[in-house]
């Protein structure tokens, strides 16, 4: 999938960045709850998916009383 083809946001994600949002959904990571059954290493070991996008996600759980699996 080229990340042209990808939503700019999916489900309740935030803006993470397209690579990043290709890297989740191809991993069936489409909710905050999701991400937090993942440890920040999972994520971190997707393609796509950097330092930036973990800080905005772990933002984003924060908010939501969630937090990564780690």
């Amino acid at each position: 999938m080229s990340t042209r083809d990808v939503p700019a946001r999916i489900g309740d994600l935030p803006p993470i960045g397209r690579p990043a949002t290709s890297a989740l959904l191809q991993a069936g990571i489409t909710t905050l709850a999701q991400v937090a059954t993942h440890s920040r290493r999972d994520l971190l070991a997707m393609h796509g998916v950097g330092p930036k996008a973990v800080t905005i996600l772990a933002a984003a759980l924060a908010e939501r009383g969630l937090a990564f699996a780690d």
